[in-house]
């Protein structure tokens, strides 16, 4: 199959096609994963960090409970509370409670924190255009399509 894997991982052969399709997307996902780190380390943030912002932009003026926000993260986190604790020191999150259940802690997004993402927003667009030129439409939704048929039925889990 393909050459780039081989020489990414210096070897001559994998054990199956399986294997090879499985490696493939584990050295895709850490390619995108160091180019989206590289961009948001400028802007003090990490990728499950901008991630979190990206969620809660998406409810805003509202804000969502901790399971919430874990559920729709893309790499769900069990300390999404330390990284919420970050957002919150850093000023670009503020923690609040529920108006209907006072014990219910929300978090949402400050001004801050949306001046953030807008900030960083051109600077991904960029990279996310740069990364996907290598594709072409028919390609783009190809592969979405294939990718998704390999989680597609884990989703909800």
């Amino acid at each position: 199959m393909g050459e780039a894997l081989k020489k990414r991982l210096k070897s001559r052969y994998f054990e199956s096609e399986d294997l090879e399709v499985i490696l493939n997307i584990f050295v895709t996902a850490n390619y995108l994963r160091s180019k989206h780190d590289a961009v948001l380390s400028e802007f003090g943030l990490t990728l499950p960090q901008y991630n979190v912002l990206r969620i809660l932009k998406g409810v805003h003026p509202d804000g969502y409970p901790r399971c919430e926000i874990i559920s729709r993260m893309i790499e769900p986190a069990p300390d999404v509370t330390r990284l919420v604790d970050k957002l919150v020191t850093e000023n670009l999150a503020e923690r609040y409670y529920s108006e209907d259940d006072k014990r219910l802690s929300l978090t949402r997004i400050t001004e801050k924190g949306i001046r953030l993402l807008d900030k960083i927003k051109p600077e991904i667009d960029a990279l996310n255009k740069l990364i996907s030129s290598h594709l072409k439409k028919e390609e783009k939704k190809k592969l979405t399509e294939l990718l998704e048929k390999i989680y597609g039925d884990a989703v909800g889990e």
